[in-house]
């Protein structure tokens, strides 16, 4: 019993040293989609912001597939030594409603960091569709059900949700095509493959807007944006009532010790609330929250009583 209690002892004492002395080696960042998407910019950005306050390098790791939980389920069975993060977002929580068998809980199966942002989209379509406002589109789809198409960064992914969300209040129906990240799907409505696109983050959208290659309808948050104030909220463009204005968060694995999670949640509040942080992070389309691990708790709570409720009655499903 003695010696138990003594390994015990040694133990707890070796994991606070441990502790205490992270990080002494490079931090990997699992971002679960593919480059050039909302997730892999945020996941760069942090890792950024991360990598002086830490004193070691932050590396980016793509492990994309299957909404997010190929690289999910990577980080999930990482070893809890702070070496391993990972950056993800609603499908995060949405995944158990849209598929039969997820390989991981996002509460239980991970320790919170911090809830790192917000972002609105930015619904965008190609040239040759004949709309030029959500009036237009709205007349067009219930006219034609099944006839536009808009493409998603995958089956479960933020694009597939805004998109379901506009089916029902609109009362229209869209066709959604899945493609293997928001790059690709960028592409496909840039190529006119498909006809509509959410955007995750506005300033993507902008260039291609601003050379007339893509149509901008509206905005997904409730009020315009400073950066691109010549677009409508979905409700002025013809929408009352629509709304989606998404996040991203930084994870651990379950076990990871509370000292390393205190540790990176300091840094990363630290870094990301100075004034430039702010405005970098802004000038992507992102609002800085970095919030306590608490904090991060409860949104991911109220996220999945939210969005178990909506998937339930739109009979999303991503089989």
């Amino acid at each position: 019993m003695e010696r138990a209690l003594a390994f015990m002892v040694l133990a707890f004492i070796a994991a606070h040293a441990f502790a205490a002395e992270y990080p002494t080696k490079p931090v990997r960042i699992i971002s679960p989609f593919p480059p050039g998407g909302s997730v892999d910019l945020v996941a760069r950005l942090v890792g950024a912001d991360l990598s002086k306050p830490l004193g070691q390098q932050v590396v980016i790791d793509n492990r994309s597939g299957a909404s997010g939980m190929i690289g999910t389920e990577l980080a999930k069975n990482a070893a809890p030594d702070g070496y391993t993060l990972l950056v993800n977002t609603l499908p995060f929580v949405t995944n158990q409603f849209a598929y039969s068998k997820v390989p991981y809980d996002p509460v239980k199966d991970f320790a919170p960091v911090s809830l790192l942002a917000s972002v609105a989209s930015v619904l965008v379509s190609h040239p040759s569709l004949p709309v030029n406002s959500m009036k237009d589109l709205i007349a067009l789809a219930r006219s034609k059900p099944n006839a536009v198409t808009y493409g998603t960064a995958g089956a479960g992914t933020n694009p597939h949700i805004a998109g379901e969300l506009l089916n029902n209040l609109a009362k229209i129906k869209l066709l959604a095509v899945h493609y293997k990240g928001g790059g690709p799907a960028t592409i496909a409505t840039l190529s006119g493959e498909v006809q509509l696109y959410f955007v995750n983050a506005i300033p993507e959208a902008l260039p291609h807007i601003e050379a007339k290659k893509l149509k901008a309808l509206g905005i997904t948050a409730t009020r315009r944006n400073p950066g691109a104030p010549q677009i409508p909220t979905m409700a002025e463009a013809g929408l009352p009532g629509y709304e989606f204005t998404t996040w991203q968060i930084l994870a651990a694995p379950k076990a990871t010790p509370g000292q390393i999670i205190a540790t990176l949640n300091e840094k990363v509040r630290a870094a990301l609330k100075t004034p430039d942080a702010v405005k970098r992070w802004q000038d992507r389309g992102l609002d800085v929250i970095a919030s306590t691990p608490e904090e991060m708790t409860a949104h991911l709570n109220s996220e999945i009583r939210k969005w178990r409720v909506v998937f339930k009655e739109q009979g999303i499903k991503a089989e």
